[in-house]
């Protein structure tokens, strides 16, 4: 029986509308809104292209610089986002856009994160290519990330509602330290509480 075997490299900047693609999955309508947002700054542009040029940029933490690609026989079947988590004193400002005070602030949850972790960002693996190891498979990379970066922790976040999502990172040892709710909006896929996950490297 012929076996195929998954890899892992860098990402290219020709891999961003991909990324995109899969970050869209990973966070189950959140860029789709933040993307929506910025409409005005990209004419023309859908919300995913507008998530690929952004993509380009090597120098944000959002970058194709921080992405690796998993393949099989040459295909993209998923995408792991990493970083580091700054301390406090160096955090960047939110990602909110939201000035109106009597508005919710949409992304004011996803700011939930621990200092001083190696951050999973994003994760996603395409539908088709799902159950056959190779989310499990960028946790043990991001591990590996995290020694080799001089971090003991690893953090993500994480939907509660989003199950097959939780189970996962439950498997691979991680556990809620905290939560906070979901603001509710219309592209946002879940609600209830968002979770903040992490696991010693």
């Amino acid at each position: 029986m012929l076996t195929i075997t998954t890899t892992y490299r860098p990402a290219r900047v020709e891999d961003c509308f991909t990324i995109a693609r899969l970050f869209q999955i990973a966070a189950d309508g959140v860029v789709d809104y933040l993307w929506s947002t910025l409409q005005a700054d990209y004419p023309g542009l859908t919300p995913l292209e507008i998530g690929a040029q952004r993509f380009a940029n090597p120098d944000s933490n959002c970058s194709y610089r921080n992405c690796v690609m998993a393949e099989r026989e040459a295909e993209i079947v998923g995408m792991m986002m990493t970083f580091a988590i700054a301390e406090p004193d160096e955090a960047p400002q939110a990602l909110s856009t939201e000035t109106d005070s009597e508005i919710p602030d949409v992304m004011a949850p996803y700011a939930l994160e621990k200092a001083g972790t190696w951050y999973i960002c994003a994760l996603a693996v395409f539908p088709e290519f799902r159950g056959q190891g190779i989310g499990s498979g960028l946790l043990a990379l991001a591990h590996r990330q995290a020694r080799e970066q001089g971090f003991e922790e690893l953090s993500l976040l994480c939907f509660e509602q989003n199950m097959g999502a939780k189970q996962l990172y439950e498997r691979c040892g991680f556990k809620t330290i905290d939560r906070t709710p979901v603001v509710p909006h219309p592209l946002i896929h879940h609600t209830g509480d968002l979770l903040l996950m992490t696991v010693e490297a």
